[in-house]
């Protein structure tokens, strides 16, 4: 229970690393706000499912990409956990496609919905953690950010430039007692891997040296590491969770 009592807010909690983020944090006696797009059925289940960690979850629909509903969500969490000690940014979509056939509307809403929503819920939720002196910011990368990959120009600009982001605001913030890290998950089995065939995901562990895909509980638990007293000596960090494949 290293995490007892703390609040968090997590972006893009419904589904895939996002969901196995918010149960881990509420395992570690974490109380927890969730965003979610549009599925308001599952974010109700997920709520319902976390009743057994006996921790307040709440879930909040908002559209990352917009800063007023970024505020919107920072509120929120302060008056249903009374604070907020940890934000993590794991909000984020894809909209693969070969350069010259990607669309300028595909590369906005990539670079909207996975870049700019960290600035968004990053600069609502420090304003607590200031006056607080005190705070935990983990921002979900990938490991394409690393090593680039075709058809992802989008995505890859986007992941990137967490990175980017997360070492300046860590420089901004770390006479404040924040620390901002950041992990960069490899193939891991989610909705958009499950859409692979047997052939490709073949390929792929190939590309890995511990042989085999991650779950989204391999990542939940860097990022509640990261969350946690543990890692107070850690900041601007980018922690590859990827099997080894970008070593």
């Amino acid at each position: 229970m290293r995490l007892k009592d703390k609040r968090a807010l997590v972006t893009g909690g419904s589904r895939g690393i996002g969901k196995a983020i918010v149960f881990e944090l509420a395992a570690n006696g974490c109380n927890v706000v969730f965003t979610y797009r549009s599925s308001a059925e599952a974010a109700k289940k997920i709520e319902e499912e976390a009743d057994k960690f006996g921790v307040k979850i709440f879930g909040f629909q908002a559209d990352a990409a917009n800063f007023l509903e970024a505020e919107k969500t920072v509120n929120f969490t302060l008056e249903k956990l009374g604070g907020l000690d940890i934000l993590v940014n794991n909000a984020g979509i894809t909209k693969d496609n070969l350069l010259l056939r990607m669309s300028e509307d595909d590369f906005d809403k990539v670079i909207a919905a996975n870049l700019k929503s960290v600035f968004n819920y990053t600069k609502a939720s420090v304003k607590p953690m200031v006056g607080q002196r005190y705070g935990k910011i983990v921002n979900v990368s990938s490991v394409v950010a690393l090593i680039g990959n075709p058809g992802q120009a989008n995505y890859v600009a986007s992941k990137a430039g967490v990175i980017g982001f997360t070492k300046s605001v860590a420089k901004e913030l770390a006479s404040r007692n924040i620390n901002v890290n950041a992990v960069a998950p490899g193939y891991i089995s989610t909705d958009m891997t499950e859409k692979l065939n047997d052939k490709q995901k073949e390929a792929i562990i190939n590309l890995i040296p511990v042989k085999r895909i991650g779950t989204p509980e391999d990542v939940a638990k860097v990022v509640t590491f990261l969350a946690s007293s543990d890692s107070d000596y850690l900041t601007g960090q980018v922690i590859p969770v990827d099997g080894g494949m970008a070593m």
